[in-house]
């Protein structure tokens, strides 16, 4: 018989289709991947903004992941949004029972709206826990700031800070430039791993649809390790991946605020 590669994603529901569990789960098929899900809240949210987080019970979400490793185990996993220091606690000792390298970490703390997702004493644990135990974190420029306490203001700076957050060469770290100003968007990785630093150039696309982005483009790395891609070119790949996306989204219309990209833009316009 023949299998599917499996991306496990554990993050918040978006019910307005754009972020978060469903972003991921096109994100996956898109990429040719299984995708499965951990639910670990519903967000009242839109493309406008966040009303509210109803948070699954902590216990359930471990449940959660448990059910889905132990039947069908993951290729790769990516994390989303935890809001509280008990739920990253738990899914770091969750998946810790498992044998599974490829965990791609988006360190979700603001929407795109600007609504803060996380509370603030779940940063600490958040630095001092999980972000150690996975194999890649994708933080935008706002969340490396709330990260290394210290304000970004330039591209130029990237290179020293993104090696910064690789706490110590424990974690490669994908930080992503898009919120700077420059009409040339380049993006960042440093792999830990061999200890290089890769830009990743593109040209910054006119539109308001990137709700969403940062929860693509963490998934489309997940999906690409999954499919046993080396890291520097799982990266490359989904990179290539979201900026097509965007592009491809960027004269449609989808709600009143931010819209998503286009996920599909392989298959139907």
């Amino acid at each position: 018989m023949k299998h599917y590669k499996i991306a496990l994603s554990i993050a918040g529901s978006d019910p307005s289709g754009g972020a978060g569990i469903q972003a991921d789960l096109k994100t996956f098929s898109a990429c040719g991947c299984y995708g499965a899900t951990v639910i670990v809240a519903v967000v009242d949210e839109n493309t406008v903004g966040v009303t509210d987080v109803h948070p699954v019970p902590v216990p359930f979400v471990s449940g959660q992941i448990k059910s889905v490793l132990d039947d069908i185990g993951a290729d790769a996993i990516k994390i989303g949004m935890l809001h509280s220091s008990e739920l990253i606690l738990a899914v770091k000792e969750t998946l810790s029972r498992y044998d599974i390298k490829n965990i791609v970490l988006d360190p979700v703390m603001v929407a795109t709206s600007g609504d803060k997702l996380l509370q603030d004493e779940a940063i600490k644990t958040l630095k001092e826990e999980l972000i150690p135990f996975v194999r890649v974190i994708t933080p935008n420029v706002p969340e490396a700031e709330i990260l290394l306490g210290k304000k970004i203001s330039s591209q130029k700076e990237l290179a020293a800070v993104v090696k910064d957050l690789s706490f110590g060469n424990q974690v490669s770290v994908m930080l992503k430039a898009g919120h700077l100003t420059e009409d040339k968007l380049t993006d960042v990785f440093y792999n830990a791993e061999t200890d290089e630093i890769i830009e990743l150039s593109s040209q910054r696309i006119s539109t308001k649809n990137t709700h969403g982005t940062g929860c693509t483009f963490s998934s489309a790395i997940a999906a690409f390790l999954a499919h046993g891609l080396p890291l520097n070119d799982a990266v490359r790949q989904a990179k290539d991946y979201i900026n097509k996306a965007i592009a491809a989204g960027a004269d449609y219309e989808i709600g009143k605020g931010h819209g998503p990209v286009h996920h599909f833009f392989n298959f139907w316009e």
